[in-house]
């Protein structure tokens, strides 16, 4: 599985449809119309998101690693 930042899956979300609805220290948090959850991404710079959180993440916003692309 490719590694991403935060700031990278950051604008995945975005391209999906996922809207940042506030920034709390660190984490931005996104939510998406008709969906209850809400996903915060941790954003400290340029470092890669642990992989267990990187497909956590994925699971939760229902992308498949193609859409990492």
């Amino acid at each position: 599985m490719k590694t991403l930042n935060g700031k990278e899956l950051a604008l995945i979300l975005e391209k999906h449809g996922w809207v940042l609805k506030r920034i709390h220290g660190s984490h931005h948090i996104y939510s998406k119309e008709g969906q209850i959850e809400r996903i915060s991404i941790p954003i400290h710079g340029n470092a890669s998101l642990k992989i267990g959180l990187l497909k956590h993440l994925m699971r939760v916003a229902k992308l498949t690693e193609s859409d990492l692309s």
